[in-house]
């Protein structure tokens, strides 16, 4: 227990749904499209492939990129007015190229916070991601990683790839007629994104993808220790890529789920309230890149009744009403175009609670 003399630690985050109360909210500057790569290829929507091989390396259209920014502000306006503190990462140039021996690259953005960091606890983690283009994405928050750290907050990293081309399967194809998933990316070194993990206190749920391969979800179990419990789930999602548009605990005994792809609720939830998210209501002329629609599901708790949801998306905000949530609403559209929505431009530093066990 803290006495007025005991220091409060900056970090500190063990699930979904406890009070939040700092939160770091991701950028659009610079936004540039990434390199044509296979590990990319096998995440994007067969609509999209045209885009990215026509604009690979180049920026993302300049009135998009405004527009997400202005939606971003929003996001922050609301969360600070919900009593939330904000910070932000710093832009840094996306088109200067990079590399290490064999490849080269461009950047991305610093949009998904949710992506390149993991927090539990007080220990914030920088994931070894799959992407080259996200190789140093990091670099945007460290002043930010440098000053939680010197607050008394852990901080960790998970072994830096090389993204030598054994890690990638060249001669990928995706799965079909309902067989099993096959990545992308191979067991050559560990990578993870840190979107494919779900906090619920003690218990973490995972899912092997195009990005995360087991070699890095065994390298986070050591890494956490058996005071943790990592749970790995399959599900019908035959280009998987971040769990959080998948399942989604929203607060104890409470659970988010995708129809489409979580046919079989995980026997681990037994007993817990299953809510089924509506069909996505983004327009299908609506420009999309590195996503689906299912961002309805990527929702933002602030606590275990508040939640940030999208404005137009009238049959989410129903459905949180009528089970008893109360929706706060947020424009984001035009986010959405990123790929991500209110989880993944987000990462809650700090929530008002402890670490306990939910099962």
């Amino acid at each position: 227990m803290n006495t007025p003399d005991t220091p409060v630690c900056p970090v500190s985050s063990f699930n979904e749904w406890d009070p939040l109360e700092e939160v770091i909210v991701g950028i659009v500057d610079g936004a540039t499209v990434p390199p044509s790569h296979i590990a990319l290829k096998a995440t994007l929507p067969e609509d999209q492939h045209d885009f990215f091989r026509k604009h690979a390396g180049q920026p993302f259209p300049a009135e998009r990129i405004a527009a997400a920014k202005r939606e971003l502000d929003g996001l922050v306006h609301l969360l600070e007015a919900e009593g939330v503190k904000v910070r932000r990462p710093v832009p840094v140039d996306q088109l200067k190229p990079f590399g290490a021996p064999g490849w080269t690259s461009t950047g991305l953005y610093a949009a998904m916070p949710r992506d390149v960091l993991l927090v539990v606890g007080d220990d914030l983690i920088e994931c070894p991601m799959a992407w080259r283009s996200r190789y140093h994405e990091t670099t945007s928050y460290r002043p930010l990683l440098k000053e939680y750290f010197r607050g008394g907050a852990r901080w960790s990293a998970g072994p830096k790839p090389e993204l030598r081309d054994e890690l990638y399967d060249y001669d990928w194809t995706e799965a079909h007629d309902g067989g099993p998933f096959r990545s992308v990316i191979t067991e050559f070194e560990p990578t993870f994104d840190a979107a494919d993990f779900m906090r619920c206190g003690r218990d973490i749920f995972a899912q092997r993808s195009n990005v995360t391969n087991d070699f890095g979800i065994e390298w986070l179990r050591r890494h956490l220790g058996p005071e943790y419990r990592i749970h790995v789930f399959e599900f019908d999602d035959p280009h998987p890529m971040h769990i959080d548009a998948t399942l989604v605990p929203l607060a104890p005994g409470k659970l988010l789920i995708n129809p489409e792809r979580v046919t079989k609720v995980p026997e681990l939830f037994k007993g817990w309230d299953v809510f089924r998210a509506p069909t996505p209501s983004i327009p299908a002329e609506h420009t999309l890149y590195m996503t689906s629609k299912w961002l309805n599901m990527n929702i933002l708790m602030l606590d275990e009744e508040r939640v940030v949801v999208e404005r137009q998306d009238e049959p989410m905000i129903a459905a949180f009403k009528k089970w008893g949530f109360k929706p706060l609403l947020c424009d984001f559209r035009n986010f959405n175009s990123f790929g991500g929505s209110f989880h993944c431009a987000t990462l809650d530093v700090r929530r008002r609670g402890g670490l306990k066990s939910y099962f």
